[in-house]
Order: C-alpha cells, then sequence, then structure tokens
C-alpha cells in the first residue's frame, strides 16, 4: 500500500500518507464473549428466598467453562436498577469496579468475585448452591465487591461479568426482573371513622371517667365511716354512783306509808 502512494503523483501521495498510518496503527478490538446463561431465583422452597433486602439466586453450573476464561479471571456478579442496564458500562480493571455506595447514582455494583471453579459443571449435587444477594450486613458499602443489602424493592436486574488482568472477558445475559418484598402499611381496624363516631367515644370515655371517680369516693367515705369508734373510758378513771338500790329489798308498802 506505501509503494502504491508512493506511484502516485506527489500530491496525491501526500494526502494518502496520514490514512495508511492510521490503518496500520488501529487495530480490532475484541467484544466480549456472550455466554449463553440467564441467572434466575432459586427454584428451591427457601424461607427468605427474597426479603426486602435480599434474594437468592441458582449457583451457575459450568456456563464459564469457555478455552477464553481461564481459572484465575474473576467472575463477578453485577446488579443493576432495571432500568439502568442500558446505560451499563463494562469496567475496564479493577480500580473502576463500582462499589455498593455508588448504587444510587450510577444505578448498579459489582459483588459476590468468585472464579469458575466456585461454579463447576456436571450434574446438580443433593447439596444446595444458591447464591444470596445482599446478604453482608457487616461491610461497609465503599468496599469493593461488599454484598451489602440492596436498599429498595426493586426492580432488579443481574448478570454474570468475566474479567481478567487486561479487562473484560466474557457476560452472561440479563436476568428478569426480580421484586423484592415490600414493608407493608398498618391497617386501621375495620369500621366507621366519622366525626361523629369519634365525638361519641369522647363522650362515652368522659363518662366512664366520671363514674369511676364517684365509685372511688363512694368506697372512701364507706371506709371512713364504719371505722370510725366512740372513745371508751379508761380503766383507771373514778367512777361515781350517787345511788344504788338492790331490788330484792326495796319495799312499795314501805314507801308509800311514809
Amino acid at each position: 500500500m506505501l509503494g502504491l502512494a508512493m506511484g502516485l503523483g506527489g500530491g496525491r501521495s501526500w494526502l494518502l500518507m496520514p490514512l495508511l498510518l492510521l490503518l496500520t496503527h488501529v487495530q480490532p478490538r475484541m467484544g466480549l464473549e456472550r455466554i449463553s446463561y440467564v441467572p434466575q431465583l432459586s427454584s428451591a422452597s427457601l424461607a427468605g428466598k427474597i426479603t426486602q433486602a435480599t434474594f437468592t439466586l441458582e449457583q451457575p453450573r459450568g456456563p464459564f467453562n469457555h478455552l477464553n476464561i481461564s481459572d484465575l479471571d474473576l467472575i463477578w456478579l453485577v446488579v443493576a436498577h432495571s432500568n439502568a442496564t442500558q446505560k451499563f458500562t463494562d469496567p475496564q480493571n479493577i480500580e473502576d469496579i463500582p462499589t455498593p455506595a455508588s448504587f444510587l447514582q450510577r444505578g448498579y455494583y459489582l459483588t459476590l468475585m468468585a472464579n469458575r471453579a466456585r461454579y463447576p459443571g456436571g450434574q446438580a449435587s443433593s447439596q444446595l448452591r444458591v447464591l444470596r444477594v445482599g446478604n453482608d450486613t457487616h461491610c461497609s458499602p465503599l468496599t469493593r465487591g461488599c454484598n451489602h443489602p440492596l436498599p429498595g424493592s426493586g426492580p432488579y436486574r443481574v448478570k454474570f461479568l468475566v474479567m481478567s488482568d487486561r479487562g473484560p472477558v466474557a457476560e452472561t445475559e440479563w436476568s428478569s426482573e426480580i421484586h423484592l418484598q415490600q414493608a407493608r402499611a398498618f391497617r386501621a381496624a375495620p369500621g366507621p371513622q366519622n366525626a361523629g363516631t369519634v365525638v361519641i367515644i369522647a363522650i362515652l370515655s368522659v363518662l366512664l371517667a366520671v363514674l369511676f371517680f364517684a365509685l372511688l369516693a363512694l368506697l372512701i367515705h364507706t371506709c371512713l365511716d364504719s371505722c370510725r369508734s366512740t372513745p371508751i373510758s379508761h380503766p383507771g378513771e373514778p367512777v361515781s354512783v350517787t345511788r344504788y338500790t338492790t331490788h330484792h329489798t326495796f319495799n312499795p308498802l314501805v314507801v308509800g306509808g311514809s
């Protein structure tokens, strides 16, 4: 190509030289390998499979056994808001991996770092293998790879991203939308809640209070009245009797004759 350019006229050769230099320095960019695997929620009957801050995925079995994926490559789980999957950009190195602290700003973050030895292929064993997203309450959301509880009910979508020391290597499909449980608001007791009902309840409360105090006053008055006693003379006090007549010596005839 260089000889062809030199064989052209002097003016045209100077115009083609920058284009030839550009073509010789540009190298074709290798795209990410698309793995035909869709993450999904666990099909096992688990208590707390979906909560207000966590959800449980099936652990992949062998989708990363490809020639261009080595045992040293890191496999990350990308957690994103459903409306943020279109603007997700693959981080080019470890330093660019977003943390959970940037989730509200970016709409996505990476967590659950592993390698393909963690996701072996073969038939499903009797051992339950699941990935619980948002299950770590002790790590800081500023830490890269922290599996911090999710900040809302979603919906969320996830995918796996394989990264080597040179950058992204492969990725899976995005999952379907995942909705978390929502906190239920307190519901008042059923029944009429109009202004008339409130007034009646207030009047009955006042009458009940008045009746209570009336019964309390009556009880106190009865107790004081029954506990009151008359004074009793002291045994040492002298008692004088002006006259004492024994009835067996009384003779009405003598009295009348005198």
